[in-house]
């Protein structure tokens, strides 16, 4: 007869071990949790997301677009039929607005994350060849890091970039410029890092093994420069739209018909007594993006930075939680 009441010493030792044992939790799961705690990190993702979402669907939420005059509403301040108001020439505030927003953020994502991308692999780079590579290479850093990004920004943009001007819309040539001059600082930075770790051990036993240089950049320098990179991502986010603003305020960066927070700013900066709400509407987007920027990225430091308690520490009931 078998008894029910029977204990397996196998199975409770199994128990045992699963209860004693330690739970191994990723590192970017870490990050992620010690992001989510910080509320004001949280609110600030929260608020460029609503933006981000608004640029794209805001349009389906009225009948105007950016190039559609109101005879009937000329210079008029928020009514019914247009949520924001019209301008001095009778187009409707809130659709450039929506225009306006969803290329200001285009440019801070494009020019934040490629130039990111181009720092590190130029960086690395250097760092591993060494040398003479690395010797050039930082002769042409400098040599860019020389030239006036005003100046070349006004050429391009104005009189003598005509020839560019005519295949690309002006939002597209002010991220390529943008790009050209937005990578070089991350580069140096990139590059001193890079060099110390070249002498860890990690890395000197992957070039004894013979593994290929393009591996080592990416397997073992850029993992652990990690957190510089997603750090200056969201600064490159926040810099290149304040630089559209600003570029595209003093007129030498997107240009009408394109619309921009710059373009609206700058135009309705003349008449700001006269059309009020033209003027405080995309300032006040501005400020939300750049603001929203700015509190991920401080969130994003103290979530990588292991000594920070500003976003709490983990208690006993929520490490029971996270073992289960």
């Amino acid at each position: 007869m078998t008894n029910l009441n029977a204990v397996d010493p196998a199975a409770v030792a199994q128990d045992a071990h699963l209860e004693n044992a330690d739970v191994v939790i990723a590192k970017s799961t870490i990050i992620f949790r010690r992001f989510m705690r910080n509320k004001t990190a949280v609110a600030g993702l929260a608020v460029f997301l609503g933006l981000t979402l608004f640029s794209f669907v805001g349009g389906y939420f009225t009948p105007w677009d950016k190039e559609t005059i109101d005879p009937f509403n000329i210079g008029m301040p928020p009514s019914g039929d247009h949520f924001l108001g019209t301008s001095q020439a009778g187009i409707d505030l809130y659709a450039m607005t929506v225009e306006g927003t969803r290329i200001s953020i285009m440019i801070g994502l494009i020019v934040g994350l490629v130039s990111v991308l181009v720092a590190a692999v130029y960086g690395c780079t250097m760092a591993y060849f060494g040398g003479k590579v690395d010797k050039l290479m930082l002769f042409v850093l400098e040599a860019l890091i020389m030239m006036p990004a005003l100046l070349v920004v006004a050429v391009a943009t104005s009189g003598g970039g005509d020839g560019l001007k005519k295949n690309l819309p002006s939002w597209l040539l002010l991220i390529i410029v943008l790009l050209v001059f937005s990578w070089m600082g991350t580069a140096r930075l990139i590059r001193s890092m890079s060099m110390s770790l070249m002498q860890r051990d990690f890395v000197k036993a992957a070039q004894y093994m013979g593994v290929p240089p393009r591996r080592i950049v990416w397997r073992h320098l850029v993992p652990n420069i990690g957190s510089l990179l997603v750090l200056d991502i969201t600064r490159g986010v926040t810099g290149a739209i304040l630089a559209e603003v600003a570029f595209s305020f003093i007129g030498i960066g997107i240009k009408v018909p394109d619309v921009s927070l710059g373009v609206l700013i700058g135009g309705a900066t003349s008449q700001v007594q006269t059309f009020p709400w033209m003027f405080w509407v995309p300032l006040t987007v501005m400020f939300l993006l750049t603001g929203s920027l700015a509190m991920m990225n401080d969130g994003l430091r103290d979530a990588f930075d292991p000594s920070s308690s500003s976003v709490g520490r983990a208690t006993k009931n929520s490490a029971e939680k996270m073992s289960k």
